[in-house]
């Protein structure tokens, strides 16, 4: 029965394990350390700006979390590989998705709400000067999921099984029977999420659990998502260790075999596994991030075309609010979405393009909306309050919202003195026709749906604080995503587009924390190609 808590642990958890990081840069690339970005100047050879023309040794293109964060890693970490760079953003703003708004005292998200404060994340906000903004949800807060009309706690820990009425005795044992590996074998073929963990952990785990899980994080289809794509750590459980308490058992001794490196001073310690954002909301950290990077960061700036140089690098047109401008790099991180990548790549790689078209990002609008406290159910709050992170919503219990977040519970400030605000999502790959609702529409079923389980029936009419329609949200990491990926970058490789880089969430993983910690791992790959460029 233990299991369950595990096994929950290992899908809700939002502190994976802390890696190390230091306070100073070292020339060694072997050990990269957090530091404050510099800001240089962009090269402009000759006075070529006024023609047209930049050079620079790095052009990372697009400038959202992923693209900002790979600049800051290489103006931090890697200065010396690429002295000059630049980011360019089609739109008016940096951000991309992190879109957090202030109006008539409330601060809502109408992307992303938070992020995991694993320490790469940390590292990013330190050096953006961010530390003392940090904000940061109660480690206690419980998240409850819709069932048979009642909200109820997941478990997080072995001390909530007595009062984890989620599942069923029997659901519980077949969960810990499959995760010690009494279970039927891996099919020997990629398997999608809903098959993994029937197969692992049983029916009830999946309908209860993870289908709902799946929803609120990728807005997917849990019959369609690859579990190796879109849970590796779970799924490389069951591969090295031959079930997945076998496999956890396994890496905590590995784990233990290692020193473990010493933690940046500089970052601040979490309590507990708990999740993370800004004084002012999440768009405080790519507001800061081009601040410090200064006039390196191109808004309004639309990539037309790329074109390889006979000899090494890149020629990049683009179309700016002072015309026609034409860039020559070295090196290119595009962390755009993958469709507009796939149209940008067709005149060098049919195969890359191909490959980059197959991702489908389905349409999620975010409502936020506000109810008075005394509109919420008596038998939901906790000490008189609405306590929690928030609730999700399996497909099978008759409400069209993915999830609701309690967005004045979990961080201050949020609204205003005796209202309740509340980020709902809804839309997703199971219900892509949200795109033909009009915002009222989006509103009346939200607050339909709410009136089900946490909003009293008889309850006036919500605030409507937002309301944003994503057409092309999330990326779905369905089967054969990976080997989709590996194609795309395969074709490049064999094409000879050395120093063409692909980055984003698509590639990272959707999460804001697996985005930049993907920035770190690009970074790193510039660096080096920039640093072999260098000599020869």
């Amino acid at each position: 029965m233990a299991a369950a808590a595990a096994i929950s642990t290992l899908f809700f958890s939002t502190r994976p394990p802390a890696a190390g990081e230091a306070r100073r840069i070292r020339e060694s690339r072997r050990r990269v350390r957090c530091s404050v970005a510099s800001d240089p100047a962009v090269r402009d050879p000759g006075g070529e700006a006024a023609a047209g023309r930049l050079s620079v040794d790095c052009v990372v293109v697009g400038g959202g979390i992923s693209g900002l964060c790979t600049a800051q890693a290489l103006a931090t970490r890697y200065a010396g590989a690429a002295a000059e760079l630049l980011v360019t953003e089609a739109r008016d703003r940096v951000g991309g998705n992190i879109t957090t708004v202030e109006r008539d005292g409330y601060l809502w998200e109408e992307g992303p709400n938070s992020f995991q404060p694993s320490d790469p994340v940390l590292c990013m906000a330190v050096d953006s000067g961010l530390k003392d903004d940090l904000v940061f949800g109660d480690p206690n807060a419980p998240r409850f999921v819709l069932w048979n009309g009642k909200l109820r706690p997941v478990p997080s820990k072995p001390t909530d099984l007595p009062i984890f009425d989620l599942m069923s005795f029997g659901g519980k044992l077949r969960a810990g029977f499959g995760a010690i590996g009494i279970r039927p074998p891996p099919p020997g073929y990629e398997e999608s999420v809903e098959d993994f963990v029937r197969r692992n952990l049983g029916d009830e785990v999946f309908e209860r659990l993870i289908e709902p899980f799946c929803s609120g994080v990728y807005a997917g289809d849990p019959a369609k998502l690859s579990m190796k794509a879109a849970f590796g750590k779970v799924w490389k459980l069951e591969q090295n260790g031959g079930s997945i308490i076998g496999g956890t058992i396994k890496a905590i001794q590995e784990r233990n075999k290692k020193p473990k490196p010493p933690r940046d001073p500089r970052l601040p310690k979490p309590k507990g596994q708990t999740v993370a954002s800004f004084r002012k909301g999440l768009a405080m950290l790519p507001d800061a991030i081009s601040s410090r990077l200064g006039n390196k960061v191109r808004l309004s700036w639309k990539l037309t075309s790329i074109r390889k140089l006979d000899s090494q690098g890149y020629i990049l047109m683009y179309e700016t609010p002072e015309g026609l401008t034409s860039v020559q790099t070295r090196s290119v991180v595009l962390t755009i979405p993958s469709y507009i990548a796939s149209n940008l790549l067709r005149p060098l790689s049919n195969d890359a393009a191909d490959a980059l078209s197959k991702f489908y990002y389905p349409p999620v609008a975010a409502v936020s909306i506000s109810y008075p406290k005394e509109a919420i159910r008596k038998e939901c709050l906790i000490d008189g309050e609405l306590k929690g992170f928030g609730q999700l919503h399996p497909r099978s219990q008759g409400v069209e919202t993915l999830g609701t977040i309690y967005s004045s519970s979990l961080f201050p400030n949020r609204a205003p003195p005796g209202r309740v605000l509340l980020l709902n999502y809804i839309g997703g790959a199971t219900n892509t026709g949200i795109v033909s609702k009009t915002e009222s529409e989006l509103v009346e079923a939200v607050d339909r749906d709410l009136r089900k389980m946490l909003i009293n029936p008889n309850a006036d009419g919500p605030i409507v604080v937002g309301v944003r329609v994503w057409p092309q949200a999330i990326p779905q990491f369905s089967i054969g995503h990976l080997d989709h990926l590996e194609v795309a970058k395969a074709s490049l490789s064999r094409g000879g587009f050395q120093g063409l880089f692909l980055g984003g969430n698509y590639v990272a993983g959707v999460a804001l924390g697996r985005c930049v910690e993907g920035a770190y791992d690009s970074a790193s790959e510039i660096s080096d190609f920039l640093t072999k460029f260098a000599y020869n």
